[in-house]
């Protein structure tokens, strides 16, 4: 079964007999005098919006129920044992029956919607019981249906939310143009979740040994068009390297037959190879991709065939030593460790600009690593942002990509200026979670 195939079977498998269970849960619930915060979160990458905003609201007022609701499958079961909330579950669909039933049952005091989430049935429902909703880290383009001739049934929806905080200037002055005035800019709730990851990191002593004193690039969320030309230009480096090597123990005279079998002939500008090779550390590779099946697993194994690798979850016993001494590359097949991973990079490579757009630069730009990602990150501030300012690089091409990785392993004052560019640009950027929650839940 693909992926795409299991995750419609979560889809719908999560959402049968979905009101039933709900109305069990919260029957049982002991606490039904508490008042309930509501947060719906997409998926993965909307809930890590979400998690500072909760976190905060946990510590100042530990009585809350904290209820959150995913769209998608892969948020929920990632997230689903979540210690700071009281309940999670799929959003039923958006149907005024459903709608209806549902905030029956969870019967909340103040919702939070986070960045893109518009269901019209529920904020119809929330906003007919008085219930304040607000809209949280959201963010809007020129082309989105709000803001065209046609899109008035779209407009309508946005008033319905109490407030919308949202990330940037330019998305408060459109919503201004189309008469939408309660909105104010305070930035991204990420900024806030991902300094406090920078702040905690917790050590990950497998990663920590495999990279040693080596230079290294952490290729996070990648899919398998990353993976093709970031393993090509691995490729690259790994065969020169040996190259290098058996050119430099020539030259020191170590052998005297056999020259030929050294393939100088595709490597002409040796000394050139070998100030690239070897003018750092070794170079290592740490490849976390987006789907850890086994079979995309061992995709990226056949993509590798002749580079020495390890799987994370081969690391148990007593030959882990070994066998990470022997890597040159790293292959994470395990979930939820990659925001701990990216402190261990020198710079990192951001998946999904080769297919629908980018995965979240910004963990790994906490700690001060230059990015580098595909071509599809227009829609993400962040990416423009530090791309204008000379953090990240978007690349179109394997060749692109040869280009920046060559000269951020080959220069270590262009790798030290992208660095601080990108850990300033974060701590610049922090505080809009402290702004939300003393607008939307004020100390009492």
């Amino acid at each position: 079964m693909g992926i795409f195939s299991r995750k419609a079977a979560l889809f719908y498998a999560g959402r049968n007999s979905l009101l039933s269970h709900i109305e069990d849960e919260m029957g049982y619930s002991q606490d039904s005098d508490r008042e309930t915060v509501w947060f719906h979160c997409a998926s993965v990458g909307e809930f890590e919006q979400a998690r500072p905003i909760i976190e905060l609201l946990r510590e100042r007022f530990p009585l809350y129920r904290i209820v959150i609701t995913f769209f998608s499958p892969s948020g929920y079961e990632l997230r689903k044992d979540y210690p700071l909330a009281d309940h999670i579950f799929y959003l039923p669909m958006d149907t005024r029956k459903n709608a209806a039933k549902f905030i029956e049952l969870i019967n909340p005091t103040l919702v939070i919607f986070i960045k893109y989430e518009f269901w019209r049935n529920y904020l119809t429902t929330l906003n007919k019981c008085g219930i304040p909703v607000y809209l949280v880290s959201g963010i809007f383009r020129q082309g989105q249906p709000f803001f065209r001739w046609w899109g008035g049934s779209f407009r309508n929806i946005l008033n319905l939310f109490t407030h919308l905080f949202v990330q940037d200037e330019n998305s408060a002055s459109l919503l201004r143009g189309i008469g939408v005035e309660r909105v104010t800019v305070c930035g991204d709730t990420r900024f806030d979740r991902v300094h406090a990851l920078a702040q905690k990191a917790v050590k990950i002593s497998s990663v920590e040994i495999f990279c040693g004193s080596s230079l290294c690039c952490v290729a996070g969320s990648t899919w398998p068009a990353d993976e093709e030309v970031i393993v090509a230009h691995y490729r690259r480096y790994f065969h020169r390297e040996k190259i290098a090597k058996r050119y430099s123990e020539l030259k020191r005279g170590k052998f005297d037959q056999n020259i030929d079998s050294v393939r100088f002939a595709e490597f002409p500008e040796l000394d050139d190879v070998i100030s690239v090779s070897s003018s750092e550390s070794k170079f290592k590779l740490i490849i976390v991709p987006h789907e850890v099946d086994e079979h995309q697993i061992k995709k990226l194994i056949n993509l590798l065939r002749d580079i020495p690798y390890v799987r994370y979850s081969e690391l148990e016993g007593s030959h882990r030593g070994e066998k990470l001494s022997e890597a040159s590359v790293l292959i994470i097949d395990s979930v939820g460790i990659l925001s701990r991973i990216y402190r261990y990079g020198t710079f990192a490579y951001i998946g999904g600009g080769f297919g629908a757009g980018i995965h979240n630069i910004l963990e790994a730009a906490t700690y001060g690593m230059p990015v580098v990602f595909g071509p599809k990150f227009g829609k993400f501030k962040e990416a423009r942002d530090l791309t204008e300012l000379g953090g990240a690089f978007p690349v179109k091409s394997e060749d692109e990509l040869v280009e920046i990785f060559d000269k951020l392993l080959a220069d270590s004052a262009f790798r030290d200026e992208c660095s601080q560019v990108c850990a300033g640009y974060v701590a610049k950027n922090i505080g809009a979670t402290e702004f939300i929650v003393n607008s939307i839940a004020p100390a009492k």
